[in-house]
């Protein structure tokens, strides 16, 4: 059971900066003001940045970590829909592949500072 939370966790961080990565853009060129809002402009680079820091120590992300500690020991055998996300979130890519990933879209939101300024509202 709290593996599974711990997913649901991650999960929702992962659609967070998904959200962001997307939104911020389309929302600055379709005029919405909320993409300015330094509050979770804020959050949301922060979210990344922890990532990205993981990423850059070679640290796999502690919900990661949470989240597999939770899963040992297991008498039952993991839910189809926790195996359909699993399978969804950790791609089987070397970790030089995810360090550079997470540094390309640090690096990314990081430029959304500029390209997309923060306004008080």
């Amino acid at each position: 059971m709290l593996a599974a939370l711990a997913l649901c966790l991650h999960l929702l961080i992962i659609a967070f900066n998904l959200f962001g990565l997307v939104v911020i853009p389309v929302g600055a060129w379709r005029g919405w003001s909320f993409v300015h809002a330094p509050g979770w402009r804020f959050l949301h680079i922060a979210s990344l940045g922890i990532t990205a820091l993981q990423a850059a120590m070679g640290r796999a992300c502690f919900l990661t970590v949470w989240q597999s500690i939770l899963s040992e020991g297991r008498d039952s055998p993991e839910p189809l829909i926790m195996h359909w996300v699993n399978a969804m979130i950790f791609w089987p890519l070397p970790p030089w592949a995810f360090e550079l990933i997470y540094l390309l879209v640090f690096g990314y939101v990081l430029a959304l500072l500029w390209l997309v300024p923060l306004h008080r509202q």
